[in-house]
């Protein structure tokens, strides 16, 4: 396996750590309203941004690796999901709870299924 192989295996390990993490700790939010109408939901919100903005920085690592890679998987809006880290990290006093719920309910399960097929792929 070649260290470039290696490097991107060992993001996708901390990608996919982050994912479920999200997971875990989105359960049990129904609304984005959960996310601002307490302390417990804040702290939530603010923990499960700064993994989207690890998981956006660990493509954007994974893509300058291997220019390829990623398009071989193009049921993932790949720029999207990498362009998260910036909109999150240079606007984070304008986080929107809606946004940050939808990524949570509808994008993530798809995104860690192909996460975990790219790692499957790689270790072939």
């Amino acid at each position: 396996m070649s260290n470039q192989t290696e490097m991107i295996l060992s993001t996708l390990d901390d990608i996919i750590y982050s994912l479920k993490l999200i997971q875990k700790r989105s359960k049990n939010i129904n609304s984005s309203d959960d996310f601002i109408k307490d302390e417990d939901g804040i702290e939530k919100l603010d923990s499960i941004s700064m993994r989207l903005v690890a998981i956006g920085e660990g493509f954007k690592n994974i893509d300058k690796l291997s220019n390829t890679l990623l398009i071989d998987y193009p049921t993932i809006p790949w720029k999207q999901v990498k362009g998260i880290r910036d909109i999150l990290s240079h606007h984070y006093f304008d986080l929107d709870a809606e946004v940050i719920f939808n990524i949570c309910k509808n994008e993530l399960n798809e995104l860690l299924d192909i996460s975990l097929q790219i790692q499957k792929d790689l270790r072939k």
